[in-house]
C-alpha cells in the first residue's frame, strides 16, 4: 500500500492516513498530447492500422516522441471494449474530492468523467491541457494567473463548463467557511489548499468562461492549484438555488446560503453499489460517462465514450472497470477477463507475466513513489528520545542489499534511493545529494552501529518494524532489515498488521513503519509530511530550520531558491535520520499484445493517465 503526498492541488492532496494513492477527479486524464493541444476532432482513422513497437514493451499507434498523450491525429471512436482493474473495492462516489471517497479504487472511476487545465506525463512534468482551457501567469507582484477554459469545454449534458464551478469549487475547497461555533468546514473536502492560498473567491462572471486567481503571497506549487471542478449547476439545483445565486453565495462566503449545498456536495453523490442514478445528476465533461445500467454491484462498472466531450474524443468506446482482488489479475490477464493490469512488481510477478509469452506485452520502469524506514518519535517508542539508536539503526539498513534482491530482478536500473523529494532518475538529484547526502551511509556499519547502541544505554532494543500485511515485499525486506540490525544488537520484530494504517499507525504502537509515499509534479507537497504541523507527519517530527526552509522554499517562484531550500531540508532531515530512503518504486504494467497506447508513467495516475487513447489493434 502506498500514500499520496498532500499537494497543493486539489485534484491531488491527501489528508489522511486512511487514503490510498491516488488522483482524484482532474489531475487531467482526459484532452491531448503536448502543450500544443492535439487539435483532434471526430471522424477519421484511429490510426489503429499502423503499429509502432515502443520502447519498454509499448504498442502504439502514433509515436510519443515525450512525456505527453501522443498525437493521435482524428480519431474515430472504435466498438468494442477494454477492461481493466485496480483492485477489489467497489466504486463509491461521482464526487472523489471527499475524505472518505478519496481513493485509488474510486478515483479509477471518478477521474474518467473530468478534464482538467493540465495533466502529468509520464514522468511527473506538468502538460497543459489546451484542449481544456489555458492559463497564464500575468503577474508576480501579486501573483496572478488567468484561466480561460475552452468554449468546446462542456458537460455530458450540454451544459458549459464555467467560471462559475470553479468558483463554487473554491468555496468547497475552503475551511474558512464553517458555520459559527463549527469545528469542521460546511464542505466536506480532501484538501483546503485552494482556501489556504487563494484567500478571496476567482474573479470572473459564473456563465463566463474567464477567471483570474490572485495570490496574497508566491505559491511554489501555483501551477497545478486550480485543475477541475464538479458541476455547480447540478449542486444548485439539488440544493433548490439557481446557478447565479449559489455562485453569489460561494464569492460572498454566505454560510446560511451555501449549507444546503453542502448538504449535497457531502453525500448527494455518494451511491449505493450497483444503483447510479439518473444521468443528469452525474455529468461528464471528461472523455467518458457513466453507462446507463452498467455498474454490476462487486463486479464492475462500464463507462462508454462522451459525445459531448471537446478534446479528442475516445478511442474505444467502452471502458470495464472491474473490482477484481490483485491476487487474481495475472491471471484475468491471461484468461482475458482483463486487458491491462498494474500488479505489485515482485520478481514472482514478473516472471508470471513474462511466462504468458507473446500474447502480454511487459512494461517496467521508474514511479514517482518511493519506499522508506520512517521512525516514530512518539511515547512509547524506542527511538523516542535516542538520537543514537535512531543512528544505530540508520548505519545498519541494508539498503544496496535490498535494492539488488528486490528490486533490480525487476528493473535493471534501479539504484538506492538517497533523497526524498528528488528521484533517481530527475535532472537535480546528483547536485542535491552532493550537497545534502552523508556518504557513509552508501554501506551498513555494523561496528559504528554497535557503538552507538551500547552508548544510548538500552540493552537489545526491540524495534517493532510495522507494515500492511499482505505485502510479500515488504515482508522480505524486513527479513534483510532484521539479518543486518540484529548483528549490531538490535532485535527487529515483524509487527505487520491487516489494520496497521487504520489503527496501529494512528495509535503510535510501533517503533519504525515501512511504507511508501506517491507523488507527482508537486514541489511543496512534502512540507505537509516533514513540518511539525503538517497533517501527514505522523511520526511527531519536529525541526524548527526545516519548518523555516519549508515556508521559505513554498513561498518561493524562483527555481534556483526552491533548488537551495531542496539542499537544506535533505540535509537536516539526514542529519535527523528521518524517513531513511530505500529506492523508487519499479512500475509494472502488462497488458493484452493487442491493445495499443498503454504507456507505463512514473505519476501516480497510474497505466490509466491516458486511456481515452487505448484501443485495440490487428497486427
Amino acid at each position: 500500500m502506498k500514500y499520496t503526498k498532500l499537494s497543493a492541488a486539489a485534484a491531488l492532496a491527501a489528508g489522511s492516513a486512511l487514503i490510498l494513492s491516488a488522483c482524484a477527479p482532474g489531475g487531467g486524464n482526459a484532452g491531448d498530447s503536448s502543450s500544443s493541444g492535439s487539435g483532434a476532432s471526430q471522424g477519421g482513422d484511429s490510426g489503429a492500422g499502423n503499429v509502432i513497437e515502443g520502447d519498454k514493451g509499448q504498442k502504439l499507434t502514433a509515436e510519443a516522441s515525450g512525456p505527453g498523450k501522443a498525437d493521435l491525429g482524428d480519431v474515430k471512436t472504435q466498438d468494442g471494449s477494454i477492461a481493466y482493474s485496480v483492485g477489489a473495492d467497489d466504486f463509491l462516489s461521482y464526487n472523489g474530492l471527499q475524505s472518505n471517497t478519496y481513493t485509488t479504487y474510486n478515483s479509477a472511476v471518478a477521474d474518467r468523467m473530468f478534464s482538467s487545465f493540465w495533466y502529468f506525463g509520464t514522468d511527473g512534468s506538468i502538460i497543459p491541457d489546451k484542449d481544456f482551457g489555458r492559463y497564464e501567469k500575468t503577474s508576480d507582484d501579486p501573483l496572478t494567473v488567468k484561466y480561460t477554459i475552452s468554449d468546446d469545454a462542456k458537460w455530458s449534458d450540454g451544459t458549459p463548463v464555467t467560471a462559475g464551478d470553479f468558483i463554487v469549487h473554491w468555496a468547497a475547497n475552503n475551511d474558512t467557511i464553517k458555520a459559527e461555533g463549527a469545528e469542521t468546514p460546511l464542505f466536506d473536502s480532501i484538501s483546503f489548499e485552494q482556501g489556504k492560498y487563494i484567500p478571496e473567491a476567482p474573479e470572473g462572471e459564473a456563465d463566463g468562461k474567464e477567471f483570474t486567481v490572485t495570490y496574497p503571497e508566491p505559491y511554489a506549487d501555483w501551477e497545478i492549484l486550480i485543475s477541475t471542478a464538479l458541476p455547480a449547476h447540478v449542486v444548485a439545483k439539488e440544493a433548490g438555488m439557481s446557478f447565479e445565486e449559489l455562485v453569489t453565495a460561494a464569492k460572498e462566503k454566505d454560510v446560511e446560503a451555501l449549507t444546503p449545498a453542502a448538504e449535497f456536495w457531502n453525500d448527494g453523490w455518494d451511491f449505493s453499489p450497483g444503483e447510479l442514478p439518473d444521468a443528469s445528476l452525474v455529468p461528464s465533461m471528461g472523455p467518458y460517462k457513466f453507462k446507463d445500467g452498467g455498474w454490476q454491484a462487486g463486479q464492475s462498472i462500464t463507462l462508454e465514450a462522451n459525445p459531448e466531450y471537446g478534446g479528442a474524443p475516445a478511442a474505444t468506446k467502452e471502458l470495464v472497470l472491474r473490482f477484481a482482488d490483485p491476487k487474481t489479475h495475472v491471471q484475468a490477464l491471461q484468461n482475458g477477463d482483463l486487458d491491462v493490469i498494474e500488479p505489485q512488481a515482485t520478481v514472482d510477478t514478473l516472471q508470471q507475466l513474462e511466462g504468458l509469452g507473446d500474447d502480454v506485452n511487459v512494461q517496467t520502469g521508474d514511479q514517482l513513489t518511493w519506499e522508506h524506514v520512517d521512525y516514530n518519535r512518539g511515547e512509547g517508542s524506542v527511538f523516542a528520545d535516542s538520537p543514537e539508536l535512531r543512528e544505530a539503526f540508520a548505519l545498519c539498513l541494508p539498503r544496496q542489499q535490498i535494492v539488488d534482491n528486490l528490486i533490480k530482478p525487476i528493473y535493471a536500473d534501479a539504484q538506492v534511493m538517497n533523497l526524498r523529494e528528488v528521484f533517481p532518475f530527475q535532472d537535480k538529484y546528483q547536485e542535491v545529494v552532493d550537497a545534502a547526502y552523508p556518504k557513509e551511509m552508501d554501506q551498513p556499519n555494523i561496528e559504528k552501529a554497535k557503538e552507538l547502541v551500547e552508548k544510548s544505554g538500552v540493552s537489545k532494543p526491540t524495534v517493532r518494524l510495522g507494515y500492511q500485511a499482505g505485502n510479500q515485499r515488504r515482508t522480505e525486506t524486513v527479513a534483510l532489515i532484521k539479518s543486518s540490525c540484529d548483528q549490531a544488537g538490535f532485535d527487529v520484530q515483524d509487527a505487520n498488521s491487516p489494520v496497521f494504517f487504520k489503527e496501529v499507525m494512528p495509535a503510535g504502537d510501533y517503533d519504525a513503519a515501512l511504507y511508501a509515499w506517491a507523488g507527482s509534479g508537486q514541489k511543496a507537497s512534502g512540507a505537509n509530511i516533514y513540518q511539525s504541523d503538517g497533517a501527514q507527519n505522523q511520526q511527531s517530527y519536529n525541526n524548527p530550520e526545516v519548518d523555516a526552509a519549508w515556508d521559505k522554499l513554498a513561498t518561493s517562484l524562483d527555481e534556483n531558491e526552491q533548488l537551495e531550500q531542496t539542499k537544506t531540508i535533505e540535509k537536516l532531515l539526514w542529519e535527523d535520520f528521518q524517513a531513511i530512503p530505500l529506492y523508487a518504486h519499479p512500475g509494472l504494467v502488462g497488458h493484452k499484445a493487442d491493445v495499443a497506447n498503454v504507456r507505463d508513467t512514473a505519476a501516480q495516475s497510474g497505466a490509466l493517465w491516458n486511456v481515452e487513447q487505448w484501443v485495440r489493434v490487428q497486427e
